[in-house]
């Protein structure tokens, strides 16, 4: 029988939502560890007696996981499997005082800029001289480097500036020291991402700065790939392109959500951008960047968008030939521009939609593949799965992008780099062998 007054206390983090709550999750991991908890990420075991859960509410799929979430660990403590649980992130930032009323079993709900609150809940200390320090959740040889919070974006149908708040940019110098302390721990791979990279500096130094930074962090020792994630089309800072082009440490890869190829459909979704200068814009950074590798992310479905819109988009996607590309079915979110318009495209048109764009880039994926075959090139390994290891290259990030596979008949180790000959691809994946 267990004696809840006799239990040693044990947390455990569950994340939920995006690569920035991944982040936050690992800071509040550090700062736990270093008051002398016991600390576990995600656990499977049912042994940890608080629960931290890292909300995300970006859209509706999304909400419907995090509520879940939080109802499954409730019903936990119910049962006396847990005795605290506490809900932070960006649900728990925007539907505090609704969900507290619906799950009263919670003990505290916090903000995403409320970290010094949830430790003091915790009787933990915040300890300023762990910033910039992070345990990782990722596997060491890569990490997310958050370099800004929060978002000055006017996008209609967004609403992470109402979880986020204002963007707020980080130093240069607070973040090549974090780079140096993740370079010294075997990490080889930084992931810059933020909700908007492309304004980075503009709050602190008065201009877009991020090929400064990224100038900087390539300096560090021991990182070999630098990768941006969640570039903004509007006001892109071209000079990060002679960066990309003339350091060998930065990936030539840029992730640059574009939402839809229709000028008319731009315009409603407020992205300050027209069809005709987002292609101009892509056509440049593969003029200046040779063999540089394209993600984006689409909306279908947004209030407005007529057959014709998404006729355009359409053939935006077949045209521009994206490298990577994902789509997401607009969702109609509380207290956005767009929620002020009806959601007037049905469901099941925009799951048409997405699938319709989709096929067609499934077809450009593997086309894309086909030209690397006989092709070799430097791949980090990930992890191994089955008989296979499998890793990526600079043209990819983890868990969104293509894979590399290798039998293991060839020994690689995890978080190393090995010259891999590509025999055979597939519309996702790469096959080959280690040369």
């Amino acid at each position: 029988m267990k004696t809840k007054g006799l239990r040693t206390n044990k947390v455990n983090i569950v994340t939920l939502g995006c690569s920035k709550n991944l982040v936050d999750s690992e800071v509040l991991f550090t700062q736990l560890k270093g008051n002398g908890y016991d600390v576990t990420h995600e656990s499977k075991k049912d042994d940890a007696n608080i629960v931290v859960i890292n909300t995300c509410g970006f859209i509706d799929n999304a909400k419907e996981e995090s509520v879940n979430t939080i109802l499954r660990y409730a019903d936990a403590k119910e049962a006396g499997i847990v005795d605290k649980v506490y809900v932070t992130g960006c649900l728990s930032h925007r539907y505090k005082d609704e969900l507290s009323v619906e799950i009263p079993s919670v003990d505290a709900w916090f903000g995403t800029n409320e970290l010094p609150r949830l430790l003091k809940t915790l009787k933990a200390d915040y300890k300023h001289e762990l910033v910039g320090e992070r345990l990782l959740t990722t596997p060491a040889h890569y990490a997310y480097l958050k370099i800004a919070e929060g978002c000055d974006r006017p996008c209609s149908f967004c609403a992470i500036p109402l979880m986020r708040g204002h963007h707020v940019s980080r130093s240069i110098d607070e973040l090549v020291l974090e780079a140096r302390s993740l370079a010294r721990r075997g990490t080889k791979e930084l992931i810059l991402i933020a909700q908007d990279l492309t304004y980075y500096g503009l709050d602190i130094y008065k201009k877009r700065n991020l090929a400064d930074l990224i100038n900087q962090l390539a300096d560090v020792e021991g990182i070999d790939w630098i990768r941006l994630q969640y570039a903004y089309p509007s006001g892109f800072p071209m000079d990060v392109l002679d960066v990309m082009r003339e350091r060998p440490n930065v990936a030539k890869y840029l992730d640059m959500p574009l939402q839809t190829g229709s000028t008319e459909l731009l315009k409603l979704m407020r992205r300050g951008i027209t069809r005709e200068k987002t292609e101009e814009l892509v056509h440049t950074i593969r003029e200046k960047v040779p063999g540089i590798a394209l993600r984006t992310t689409l909306i279908v479905g947004h209030p407005g968008e007529t057959e014709a819109m998404f006729d355009e988009t359409y053939d935006f996607v077949e045209r521009m030939r994206f490298d990577r590309l994902g789509v997401f079915t607009y969702s109609h979110e509380e207290n956005t521009h767009s929620f002020s318009m009806p959601d007037d495209v049905p469901d099941d048109i925009k799951q048409e939609r997405a699938d319709a764009i989709m096929e067609v880039q499934q077809g450009v994926s593997y086309e894309l593949n086909q030209e690397r075959v006989g092709n070799t090139y430097k791949v980090l390994f990930d992890r191994k799965e089955g008989g296979y290891f499998i890793g990526r290259t600079e043209f990819d990030s983890p868990e969104v992008d293509n894979e590399v596979l290798v039998k293991a008949t060839q020994f690689v180790r995890q978080g190393d780099f090995a010259n891999v000959r590509i025999t055979e691809a597939h519309e996702f994946d790469l096959y080959g062998e280690v040369v």
